[in-house]
């Protein structure tokens, strides 16, 4: 569904009738009167009456599957639909063993899968933790703590610092509040709220009087009227929009189908051209031309295969899991493999979603900070074409003690990590200071606060009186660089305060800002002793500038080396973002990507399909984008034939990461709807964690691809046996029920052990693959073809030599079984690697996997031929040592033909 057809989805607004301007354009008091409430808020009978009308706040969740639906989607393949009809007719036949072994076989394959998939679903429930939050509510006028599930439009719900917002809320009176809309809008910056009305085509990210379900309060306090829950909001909005993506199957369950399709059909034809010429030449009872019928089906079929499919995709996964990776669906794992565009948001996935204070600027001198987040470890070095003071200089001193007194923030030490308690604007602050050396509690002890003014947006400074160690007292202020320098008149120079070079400070101002950080400015201003009271008019005079405070939100060094790695893997990165433009750029260079162009959402609006598919292969970053804005980036790559990962964090990016090919979200800090919506979930909020899942991903489909380059020679070799056998009026060498037991036991064991198979040398190094690209190429092609080839003329070979020797059937099936096995054997050693020697010295590197399979095909092989009961059922005779000396000898050159036709194929292809 096209990003721009989901809103038709959304059912009729309760708030929106009539209503010739958006909310947020109208004034406080015609918002009331139009959504008929009042300051005082509604009374509890309309509450009430509101709630029974438009239900509760709480946004619809999909119940889990059911069990016995899951159960019956593992039967939903071809290969399995022409096992049972076979199952069926061996069952019509009389022939119970034939009919049961196949049962067998279909019943297996489903409990591995739905055992599966079942690990997948209780994954997901240990992610998500949707909780019930409350909130304070005005009802007759009276304060009631109640349910966010309870609010209806018109309810006036107060706001605090810490609180997330329970609705969509018109703010009505806001004391200072900044609000964290990072989840909604991808900005990283907490933004300043106010009350006017602002223009009715303003994007969501700076409609400033409004305060949107599920974003957070980090400073200030207020109050405001709910105008949508529910299904409504904006958040509700983006989840109108999640459920009307069409979730699409990955590339490996659509080629697995089609190769379930091309095979089932040439089955089929080769089936009933081979019955039809049977019965012609020879004259073949019905009974007998079904049962070779059967025969043919079973051979050719890789009845193994969804099981070491479902069991490598699993492998893969349990690995992943410990990369600190959790998938939600198994076919997932192998898109990663295929994945040529990685779409990231910004903040939280590429950066550290942490306010940091990255530099310094004083009078005579830059600083760089380093350290990232809160956690208060790194430096502040000064920049070496700097001239002046040092960083322990009384400027550097004096700023650090200012960010930490002018500052309502405290950090906590919890389990290791460092949690900010406050706005992370200021958080950054705090963290400055103590990288520098103070110590928070003990510096507010020795300079303890008297008096404060709060930030105020009109204001846009925030100033306190604290006590001065010598007996004086003094007021410290941060705030908007631009407000600081008009009250300012000195500066703090290496000797004291002197005539204030606005020049300069703007020149730092533009150089800090040009690289995408948030600039605060920090001043001072000497206090009488007496003094117990601030007001705003103390800030007219004597106020001295003392530093510059560059803030952002900076990338995380692994991001940089992971996106390094992308491009080396052939991965293109785009950063998708909803901060602004330069923010961006800034960011982007810092990562390592193209920042030569930045188009934002409303740039994307402005396009074309047709122009937006061209500028897709043109940037690599995207501005002020909205959640359809991702979505249609995402649809658009995809139209030009890539295959697309976007990974994100907030509720924004869920629409995204659900149409994507595989969706990633962050485990930490992501939302509970990122995270429903993705394919899997990053446990460690690390975007360097997906270069390990694109290696593991590009593992797990080598290792089907190898598991089909040897299951499907066996197939046909005791495919083209059984046909020949039925044109020429053979005996069968195999029959049905044993071709079953050899597909079972060697799919377990030695198929199975390419599951653990290691990853290529060059997993990182080579291209993706391509998109449109098939299981099996013209090189494997022509390898099953030679390997299925010999295999049966091995088979024939044997079986005639022993019928020659004994004439006995059972002793001659016992060897042509025992002969197909050890043939896969010999060739599990070279199918191992896919082109390289298996004399390469990494080859023999994890072994092990593979000679516990082989340990145990054997032990299994042991009781098929010498336990008496398998005798009977199998029909099969006993093994003296020269019949296993002839069959070794007879087996063993395929390991060699296969080492020769790889080195061929490699010579040819100039490797």
């Amino acid at each position: 569904m096209s990003a721009m057809d989901t809103h038709d989805l959304a059912p009729p607004s309760p708030t929106d009738s009539q209503l010739e301007e958006p909310v947020h354009a109208l004034t406080a008091k015609q918002t009331l009167r139009h959504l008929d409430s009042t300051a005082n808020g509604l009374s509890a009978a309309n509450a009430e009456k509101r709630l029974a009308q438009w239900g509760p706040n709480a946004l619809p969740t999909q119940p889990p599957t059911p069990g016995w639906k899951r159960w019956l989607r593992q039967f939903h393949n071809l290969f399995i639909y022409v096992l049972l009809v076979s199952g069926l007719i061996s069952l019509f036949l009389g022939h119970w063993v034939d009919a049961g072994v196949i049962t067998g076989v279909v019943l297996i394959n489903a409990t591995i899968g739905f055992v599966q998939e079942g690990k997948a679903e209780q994954a997901l429930r240990a992610i998500l933790s949707m909780s019930r939050s409350q909130c304070l509510v005005l009802r007759d006028g009276a304060t009631l703590t109640l349910d966010s599930e309870a609010l209806v439009p018109g309810d006036v719900v107060l706001l605090q610092a810490g609180d997330k917002v329970p609705a969509d809320i018109r703010l009505l009176e806001s004391k200072s509040i900044r609000c964290d809309e990072a989840l909604l809008t991808g900005e990283s910056q907490a933004v300043d709220k106010v009350t006017a009305p602002v223009s009715a085509e303003a994007p969501l990210a700076e409609r400033l009087n409004m305060a949107y379900m599920g974003t957070l309060i980090t400073y200030g306090s207020g109050r405001g009227v709910v105008t949508q829950t529910g299904s409504h909001t904006e958040i509700g909005t983006i989840n109108r929009m999640v459920q009307g993506v069409t979730l699409s199957s990955t590339p490996l369950q659509r080629q697995l189908q089609r190769f379930a399709g091309q095979m089932t059909l040439a089955i089929l034809l080769i089936t009933v051209a081979t019955v039809v010429l049977g019965a012609l030449l020879h004259n073949q009872s019905l009974a007998t031309l079904f049962q070779g019928a059967i025969g043919i089906a079973v051979a050719a079929i890789p009845e193994g295969l969804p099981a070491v499919v479902t069991i490598t995709l699993a492998l893969g996964v349990e690995r992943m899991a410990r990369k600190r990776s959790l998938m939600r669906r198994l076919p997932a794992v192998e898109v990663l493999g295929s994945v040529d565009v990685i779409c990231s948001d910004k903040t939280g996935t590429l950066t550290a979603n942490a306010m940091t204070a990255r530099a310094l600027v004083t009078s005579t001198h830059r600083y760089t900070v380093s350290g990232e987040g809160y956690t208060p470890e790194g430096d502040i070095k000064a920049e070496p074409h700097s001239s002046g003071d040092s960083a322990g200089s009384d400027s550097v001193t004096t700023a650090s003690r200012i960010a930490l007194l002018c500052n309502d923030a405290n950090l906590t030490e919890e389990q290791g990590e460092w949690q900010l308690h406050g706005d992370p604007t200021e958080g950054a602050l705090l963290v400055l200071a103590m990288k520098h050396g103070l110590e928070a509690n003990q510096c507010r002890r020795k300079w303890p606060r008297i008096d404060s003014l709060p930030f105020e947006t009109e204001k846009r400074y925030m100033a306190v009186l604290h006590d001065h160690p010598d007996g004086d007292r003094e007021m410290a202020i941060k705030g908007a660089p631009d407000r600081l320098l008009e009250l300012c008149r000195e500066q703090l120079g290496p000797n004291g305060p002197e005539p204030l070079d606005r020049d300069y400070w703007h020149r730092q101002m533009e150089q800090l800002a040009s690289k995408g950080m948030r600039v605060m400015a920090l001043a001072r201003k000497p206090m009488d002793s007496e003094q117990t009271e601030l007001h705003h008019h103390h800030m007219e005079s004597g106020l001295v500038m003392v530093a510059l405070v560059g803030i952002s939100d900076p990338p995380r060094p692994e991001a940089v080396e992971a996106i390094a790695q992308c491009h080396a893997a052939g991965i293109r990165v785009l950063m998708i973002t909803g901060d602004n433009p330069v923010t961006a750029a800034a960011i982007g260079r810092e990562l390592g990507l193209n920042s030569e162009r930045v188009v934002s959402g409303a740039e994307l609006d402005r396009m074309n399909d047709a122009e937006r598919i061209a500028v897709v292969d043109q940037v690599d970053l995207f501005a002020r984008t909205s959640p359809a804005n991702k979505l249609q980036l995402v649809e658009s790559l995809q139209a030009r034939g890539h295959t697309v990962a976007m990974t994100g964090d907030g509720v924004n990016d869920a629409p995204a990461l659900r149409s994507s090919d595989i969706g990633i979200a962050m485990g930490q800090k992501g939302t509970d709807a990122a995270k429903e919506a993705a394919d899997f979930v990053l446990t460690d909020d690390n975007f360097a964690t997906i270069t390990h899942a694109v290696a593991e991903g590009r593992t797990v489909y080598d290792n089907i691809v190898k598991a089909i380059a040897f299951i499907l020679p066996t197939n046909l070799a005791q495919a083209v046996v059984i046909v020949l056998a039925i044109l020429f009026g053979w005996l069968l060498p195999i029959t049905p029920v044993q071709i079953l037991w050899v597909n079972m036991v060697t799919a377990v064991t030695l198929a199975l052990a390419m599951a653990f198979e290691q990853s290529e040398a060059n997993i990182m190094q080579r291209p993706p693959r391509p998109r449109n690209q098939g299981l099996i190429t013209g090189t494997l092609l022509y390898r099953i073809l030679l390997v299925g080839g010999l295999g049966a003329l091995t088979v024939f070979t044997l079986f005639e030599w022993q019928m020659s020797a004994s004439g006995d059937e059972a002793l001659a099936r016992s060897v042509a079984v025992n002969a197909l096995v050890l043939f896969e054997i010999f060739y599990l050693l070279s199918a191992r690697t896919l082109n390289d020697s298996l004399w390469h010295r990494r080859y023999w590197q994890g072994l092990r996997p593979t000679l516990v399979a082989i340990a145990l095909v054997l032990l299994f092989q042991g009781v098929f031929t010498y336990w008496p009961i398998s005798q009977r059922i199998f029909d099969v005779g006993a093994l003296s040592v020269s019949h296993w000396l002839v069959l070794v000898l007879s087996t063993s050159p395929i390991l060699l033909i296969v080492e020769l036709e790889k080195f061929l194929t490699r010579h040819l292809r100039g490797h």
